[in-house]
C-alpha cells in the first residue's frame, strides 16, 4: 500500500510557497493548520517553517514544501491548496471536501473531520 498525501498543491500554490521560501532566510516551507475562530467556527492557519515539528506530515511539489499540523490532518484530508490573485483578494485558497459551510466574509469555515471511510478510500487509492 502506498503513501497518500493529506493535501495536494496546485502549480500556483507551489510557486507561491517557493517564493515565500526564497524570500525568508532559513525557511524550509510553510505549515498549514486549523484553529477555532471566526463566525463559522474554524480558520485556516499558515505559518513559516524554519524547523519542522514532531508529528508534522508534509507534502512537496516542485520544491515547495508544505507541512501539515498533526491536529489538522483529519480536517484537511483530501484538500487541494491553490493560490489565487483576484481583484478583491490575493491568497491561498483551500478546496476542502470536509468544509460544510463558510461565513459570508470568507475568513472562517465550518469543517467536519474526515470519516474513517474517507481515510480507507484514500489509502486504497495510494
Amino acid at each position: 500500500m502506498g503513501r497518500f498525501s493529506v493535501l495536494t498543491l496546485t502549480d500556483a500554490a507551489a510557486a507561491r510557497v517557493n517564493e515565500i521560501m526564497a524570500s525568508r532566510d532559513g525557511a524550509l516551507g510553510i505549515r498549514v493548520g486549523v484553529k477555532k475562530g471566526g463566525c463559522a467556527g474554524m480558520e485556516y492557519t499558515i505559518d513559516l517553517v524554519t524547523e519542522p515539528k514532531a508529528g508534522d506530515d508534509s507534502v512537496e511539489k516542485n520544491g515547495a514544501k508544505v507541512y501539515i499540523a498533526p491536529e489538522a490532518v483529519l480536517f484537511l484530508l483530501g484538500t487541494q491548496m491553490d493560490f489565487e490573485v483576484t481583484t478583491l483578494r490575493t491568497g491561498f485558497v483551500f478546496n476542502n471536501p470536509n468544509q460544510t459551510s463558510a461565513c459570508g466574509c470568507g475568513e472562517s469555515v465550518e469543517l467536519t473531520a474526515a470519516s474513517p471511510e474517507s481515510l480507507r478510500q484514500m489509502q486504497g487509492a495510494a
